[in-house]
């Protein structure tokens, strides 16, 4: 070989170097052009080879269960998207600490939606690196339900589950390792606060104003749920709203009491006030760590449910003077 055919060779070769460094992560092919010294033109591709996350899962042997039930939710292609994710990845390992009948549960054909809000569940939207997962105190996941992140002693864990291997690195996003598998509220906002046991007057009120399909179905909610004392300081009112006759006015209180979508405690905090379903606004203030809507107390927040997330209130609040049911 020739002098000239030697250099072409390594000018040819640093140009793609080049070129696969200035493409970087973006994951398409780039074509370098060159002219040699004979006026031959030769190509040179070079591809981004870095494999996407469900190919990193799909060549790991300790996630073949999460790949498996990923293909029985028909989530795979949903995890093979542009747009970039964060999964935090439970092993085989993590699998088998669960019993098997819930296993089996989740892969019968009837329960395909409950085991992709389970595995949508480990998914965050973007790319959330290590370092930035430790300066975090919750996380929103494709379930609409959200992660609690806690970093003590060197340690990361998400909800119960510990990170034993962070950053690996996908081309449409990272993984996270983790040991246990992360289990969702399954229950929706009736059942959860039927469990809850303080709020029967409140079920009764949703029963009674044909509310409760609204509140067990697919959109999310956040309810300023008063307890059944609260419910009780207004004494024989509670009778008449029952009525049958009452039940618009019944169904407009109770729609006062929701706030379409997913409004956690910490969010409170930084506004000033809320629109209801009802349509009139809620006035929110803070104090320290106390938090009022119009003139009820939150005494307890964040209650999680599959459709949304319960505040406790101390107080029933009533739609303001020139609403069409104003109190």
């Amino acid at each position: 070989m020739n002098r000239q055919i030697i250099a072409s060779t390594v000018a040819i070769a640093g140009l793609a170097s080049a070129a696969a460094a200035q493409c970087g992560s973006c994951g398409t092919e780039q074509v370098v052009k060159t002219d040699c010294g004979d006026k031959a033109t030769q190509l040179v591709s070079v591809q981004n080879s870095q494999p996407s996350i469900v190919e990193i899962a799909t060549s790991d042997d300790r996630f073949t269960t999460l790949v498996a039930l990923l293909k029985a939710a028909d989530m795979v292609e949903a995890l093979q998207t542009d747009d970039e994710l964060t999964v935090f990845a439970p092993t085989n390992a993590a699998f088998a600490k669960l019993d098997p009948a819930l296993i089996e549960t989740l892969l019968k054909p009837e329960n395909k939606k409950l085991l992709q809000n389970v595995l949508k569940y480990h998914v965050v939207k973007g790319e959330v690196t290590a370092n930035r997962v430790t300066r975090m105190k919750h996380a929103p996941t494709l379930s609409g339900q959200r992660l609690d992140i806690k970093t003590e002693g060197g340690k990361v864990n998400i909800d119960k589950a510990t990170v034993t291997a962070a950053d690996v690195q996908a081309s449409n996003g990272v993984i996270h390792v983790i040991d246990t598998v992360l289990v969702p509220e399954t229950k929706n906002l009736v059942e959860v606060a039927q469990g809850a046991g303080q709020f029967s007057t409140l079920i009764a009120a949703a029963k009674a104003a044909d509310l409760v399909p609204v509140l067990t179905g697919d959109d999310a909610y956040t309810i300023l749920a008063p307890t059944d004392e609260a419910f009780k300081a207004l004494g024989s009112t509670v009778q008449d709203l029952l009525k049958p006759e009452n039940k618009e006015k019944l169904k407009s209180i109770l729609l006062y009491h929701v706030i379409p979508g997913r409004v956690y405690s910490d969010q409170v905090k930084e506004i000033s006030s809320a629109s209801s379903a009802e349509g009139s606004d809620i006035r929110v203030r803070t104090s320290g760590d106390q938090v009022r809507v119009n003139d009820a107390t939150v005494v307890k927040a964040d209650i999680e449910a599959a459709n949304g997330v319960i505040h406790v209130i101390d107080k029933v609040i009533m739609p303001p003077t020139g609403s069409q049911y104003g109190g």
